[in-house]
This record gives structure tokens, C-alpha cells and sequence, in this order.
């Protein structure tokens, strides 16, 4: 099992900035990849950003792509999410994501393990 916590989220002004955390913990040694995704009610769950974990490749969605970033710190087990030239539609719950086995990134049934989602709000 590996457990995802997520921390950083928050209310932003639009053009603002935050930067979302997620630590992993357990068995980590089988990570694959991690990613961001965030859902808005309603709606459904949608891509961000991933990052395999062994290799460092990212993948970008592209409405995020130019404002968002993704990186990883490999001994404390933490992938960060910097979000720039936030809009009032990045407005959601960013969840953090692992997988366990190679699939396509931007796919949500890849990841096995999510974290409890963190509240981003971007005023206008």
C-alpha cells in the first residue's frame, strides 16, 4: 500500500501562485509515476500533470501547460505541484495520484493509490 497526503491548497487571487505538496509513504519502492489531477463538481476527474518517478519524464495536460510545473524530491518521497498565472478556472480539488505499473499518464485508471484532495480556489 502507499499512502498519499496532500498539503498547500488554498484561496489565490487570480495571476497568483501556489504550490501544492504530496508525500508518499509505504511502499513506495513500487512507484512507477505520480500525478496531479483535480475535479470541479459535476465534472469529471481530469489530468494535470505526472511525473514518472524513477526516469523524471513530465507530462503535461495542455491548459496547464506554460503555468503549471511538476518535480520531485526522491529521498523525502514528495512531488510538488507549482501552479503560476492562476485562473479562476483552475478552481478545484487537486488530487495527487501514484501508480504502480507503466500506463498511460494521463488516463486515472492508471493510478492505484490517491491522496484525500486539497481545495484550490482562484477569486477573479
Amino acid at each position: 500500500q502507499v499512502r498519499l497526503v496532500e498539503s498547500g491548497g488554498g484561496l489565490v487571487q487570480a495571476g497568483g501562485s501556489l504550490r501544492l505538496s504530496c508525500v508518499a509513504s509505504g511502499r513506495t519502492f513500487s512507484m512507477y509515476a505520480m500525478g496531479w489531477f483535480r475535479q470541479v463538481p459535476g465534472k469529471e476527474r481530469e489530468f494535470v500533470l505526472a511525473i514518472t518517478w524513477s526516469a523524471g519524464r513530465i507530462y503535461y495536460a495542455d491548459s496547464v501547460k506554460g503555468r503549471f510545473t511538476i518535480s520531485r524530491d526522491s529521498a523525502k518521497k514528495t512531488v510538488f505541484l507549482q501552479m503560476d498565472s492562476l485562473k479562476p478556472e483552475d478552481t478545484a480539488v487537486y488530487y495527487c495520484a501514484a501508480a504502480d505499473i507503466s500506463g498511460p499518464l494521463y488516463y486515472r485508471r492508471t493510478y492505484k493509490y490517491w491522496g484525500q484532495g486539497t481545495q484550490v480556489t482562484v477569486s477573479s
